[in-house]
């Protein structure tokens, strides 16, 4: 998603966030870069699939830590579930949500289906 934005908005900055899911509901913050002026900005923030919400939820946390006004934040997806679109605003019901496909649920893992697979194995190609 960040080269066609890149391709689309030619010198636009782009910070980068890294988090690590830790089962169900777990998430850990590995990796943070925000440009410095972020708080005063309106906020793209990126991620392929929206299953749980609760990488969503700690993401958008920390855009809120850096001082980014929940109204400022655009969410942008590819996929998302209902209960992740249904986790993020209740928890921030200010943001907007922009996504292509809305899937019918989730399975027993947690995976968005029908979905597209795990988005870090195709994108890798490291699925068997």
């Amino acid at each position: 998603m960040e080269n066609a934005l890149r391709a689309c908005c030619k010198g636009i900055k782009i910070g980068k966030i890294l988090i690590h899911g830790h089962g169900t509901n777990g998430r850990q913050l590995i990796y943070e870069k925000l440009p410095s002026d972020i708080a005063s900005r309106h906020v793209l923030l990126l991620d392929p699939v929206l299953a749980t919400g609760n990488s969503a939820i700690k993401a958008i946390s920390l855009l809120l830590t850096k001082g980014v006004p929940e109204s400022n934040i655009i969410f942008l997806n590819l996929i998302a579930s209902p209960q992740g679109i249904n986790a993020v605003f209740e928890r921030f019901p200010m943001i907007k949500l922009v996504t292509s496909e809305i899937d019918a649920t989730l399975n027993e893992n947690s995976r968005v289906i029908p979905g597209l697979g795990e988005f870090g194995d195709r994108y890798f190609a490291t699925d068997d």
